[in-house]
């Protein structure tokens, strides 16, 4: 772990941080206090493993500590909800928040997960998902994030496939109820293959492939996968993903889950920062952290 050597006049110092448990290895603390470093800030970014007993008097000490804001991870999205006094759009829909901003003794929570999906899928997928065609494969916690915002971006049509079907059908259900979108519907994993040939992106939210078990074969036939398939494989470590490879085999254009890792944080940092983050150094900080 990079040494923090701490700049500038510390009674002034705006203090931001990550709760969850463990953090021990998070990403963030580096990409964070990179950021703030190299926009000349007087922040800092810190870990505070809170265990779920110790959420309420977290969430309360963030105003009790005038810290200017926090990220959320792990298993506390959902928990802290009860203690805000706002919530975003996205955080209502999606139904967890991680990220929360200190406005003047207001707690006010985020999801940036979702619009940094989004933004990673523009800038590094060149795709607008506006009357694009998906099927999202992963129906836990980032599928919901990024299931919602494609539904908020305007996708023509969404399907949504789990090992636990039921947790499919429940987001897919959840999504209709909230939201006005052409179609969305779960599907059972026998039908993947045949979905894959008819969307414009495909977008795998499982653990499958992530280090250190990295040779395990992807839920989907990659021989399913072809040249005008966007796939997006929400793991980042590895970059290359066996799914990713067969991607770019195919013909297909690949995108790693780096990017929203690295867009949702650099949202969290403008909410916090009211500034443009500095995203070539936020992503610097994180290709050096990867272990893989």
């Amino acid at each position: 772990m990079e040494k923090l050597i701490l700049e500038g006049n510390l009674a002034e110092m705006k203090v931001t941080g990550l709760f969850g448990y463990p953090v021990e290895h998070s990403l963030s603390p580096a990409m964070h206090n990179n950021a703030f470093k190299e926009l000349d800030l007087n922040y800092l970014y810190l870990p505070f493993a809170v265990k779920k007993e110790n959420v309420e008097e977290a969430v309360n000490g963030i105003r009790g500590m005038n810290l200017r804001g926090v990220n959320v991870t792990i298993p506390h999205k959902q928990k802290v909800i009860p203690y805000l006094d706002e919530l975003s759009e996205e955080a209502k829909l999606i139904g967890a928040v991680n990220t929360i901003e200190n406005r003047d003794g207001k707690l006010i929570g985020y999801n940036t997960d979702g619009r940094g999906f989004i933004r990673s899928l523009r800038e590094e997928g060149s795709l607008d998902p506006k009357s694009k065609k998906a099927l999202l494969i992963g129906a836990g916690g980032a599928a919901r994030a990024v299931a919602f915002q494609l539904a908020l971006e305007g996708i023509s049509e969404l399907y949504i496939s789990d090992l636990n079907f039921e947790l499919a059908q429940n987001l897919a259900k959840d999504i209709s109820n909230k939201l006005n979108i052409a179609k969305v519907e779960s599907i059972d994993t026998i039908d993947l293959n045949q979905t894959v040939s008819k969307v414009d992106l495909l977008i795998d939210a499982t653990p499958v492939g992530m280090y250190p078990k990295v040779d395990v074969k992807p839920v989907v036939s990659t021989g399913s996968l072809h040249k005008d398939l966007l796939v997006y494989d929400l793991v980042y470590n590895p970059l290359d993903t066996v799914l990713l490879k067969a991607a770019k085999r195919s013909g297909a254009k690949a995108v790693s889950g780096l990017g929203m890792l690295l867009y949702q944080g650099a949202i969290a940092f403008e909410i916090w920062t009211g500034k443009d983050a500095p995203i070539a150094v936020m992503r610097e900080a994180l290709e050096k952290g990867l272990k893989y």
